[in-house]
């Protein structure tokens, strides 16, 4: 036990190394901006807007976000879009290891070694870790004003409603710990960056496009990250995060669903 909380207070170096050729580091600086427009860069200045703009009109607290909304009233195109948005999710992932590999970074390396049912245990812990605190954190921000209150799921009773969210609960884990942790971290560590600078960063970055549900869950989001992350640094694995992540939004997702339509929730 000690020698792991010396371990996450002091992280082993990184075995990525530095990159200090001019032109290699502007490539990645391009890189890594372009990445950025195209996932969840943006996506955090659209978030902030977004938070901005409800603070000054409605308040936080008077909006309502509907974190997985019907795409169409029919019920067929629903589906389709659904399943579009999953493999989106799984490409956004997919775009951040491949571009590693692509610099010789390869997906072992980078945490991607085949999954094993070693990385399940963590993953349950990461995912009681972050989840409980976290729904206890948005309930209080709600009710103080300052989240939007969360539609987090659809009720009706189609029957591929709840495989959807399933594989879009595991999709969002692939994206986000792929993209944020595994390759911006190492990225910012090529570029130099010291470890605790690389976190934070990441950590900030998770915050702040998840600002659009309001300030409790972007500040539940940068704790997720900066847990998320240094676990990452400490282990090197990603699978597991990819996992809590998969796991909390699943129960997040499907319990909502199920317990609104049994009529447990409103």
């Amino acid at each position: 036990m000690g020698a792991l909380l010396r371990a996450a207070l002091h992280p082993p170096e990184s075995a990525i190394s530095r990159v200090d050729d001019p032109s290699e580091r502007r490539a990645l600086i391009v890189e890594l901006l372009l990445v950025g427009v195209l996932t969840f860069g943006f996506s955090a200045l659209y978030a902030i807007l977004s938070l901005l703009e409800n603070a000054l009109t409605t308040g936080i607290g008077g909006t309502t976000v509907a974190l997985n909304p019907v795409a169409s009233s029919v019920a067929a195109i629903d589906a389709i879009r659904q399943g579009m948005s999953v493999i989106r999710l799984l490409a956004i992932g997919g775009l951040g290891a491949y571009l590693l590999w692509r610099t010789g970074i390869g997906l072992r390396r980078v945490g991607l070694a085949r999954p094993s049912r070693a990385d399940v245990p963590p993953a349950v812990l990461l995912a009681a870790v972050i989840g409980l605190p976290g729904l206890a954190l948005v309930a209080v921000s709600q009710a103080m004003g300052a989240n939007s209150v969360l539609d987090v799921a659809p009720t009706d009773d189609l029957w591929w409603r709840i495989p959807v969210l399933a594989l879009k609960s595991f999709g969002n884990g692939f994206a986000e710990e792929v993209v944020v942790v595994g390759y911006f971290m190492t990225r910012l560590r090529q570029l130099g960056l010291r470890a605790n600078v690389a976190l934070w960063s990441s950590a900030v970055l998770r915050g702040a496009y998840h600002a659009y549900q309001g300030l409790g869950a972007a500040v539940g989001n940068v704790v997720m990250g900066l847990v998320y992350g240094r676990w990452y640094q400490v282990t090197g694995r990603l699978w597991p995060l990819v996992l809590a992540h998969a796991l909390i939004d699943t129960i997040a997702f499907i319990g909502y669903a199920v317990l609104t339509r049994t009529g447990v929730l409103g």
